[in-house]
């Protein structure tokens, strides 16, 4: 019995030996003269993290919400206006404003963190909170 034991323990010495000379080979190969290998790897990755990036630009990414009463006898702030703008300050601000009898929507384009129609100061207000630091 002892015997099939020290032939089990054999064979695993053999198998780890084994298996640390082949993860030493797979270290070496990966390791070319210059580490052309690597570099190419790291310049792929840049590449495609910069490509990313680009793609992120353009994403509404930066928002901001601002509630208010737009009448004085109304509580609630159950009237908004919400800036969705990505990176370069591009997007729309839309505003819902809430009375008792009825509610208005408006929809305002933005560029380059302006717009070219009137923004109330909520609107305004809800751009410059977008707006990163």
């Amino acid at each position: 019995m002892w015997i099939l034991d020290v032939a089990a323990l054999v064979v695993a010495v053999l198998a780890a030996a084994l298996a640390v000379v082949a993860l030493r080979r797979q270290a070496r190969s990966r390791r070319t003269p210059g580490g052309e290998a690597l570099t190419e790897d790291v310049q792929g990755l840049r590449q495609e993290v910069a490509a990313l990036r680009a793609e992120a630009g353009d994403a509404l990414r930066h928002l901001a919400v601002v509630r208010y009463d737009a009448f004085g006898d109304m509580g609630g702030h159950l009237s908004w206006s919400l800036a969705l703008l990505d990176d370069a300050g591009n997007g729309v601000v839309l505003t819902s404003i809430h009375g008792r009898s009825d509610a208005r929507t408006y929809a305002k384009n933005v560029a380059s963190w302006s717009s070219q129609q009137q923004l109330s100061p909520e609107e305004e207000e809800a751009i410059t909170h977008a707006r990163p630091e």
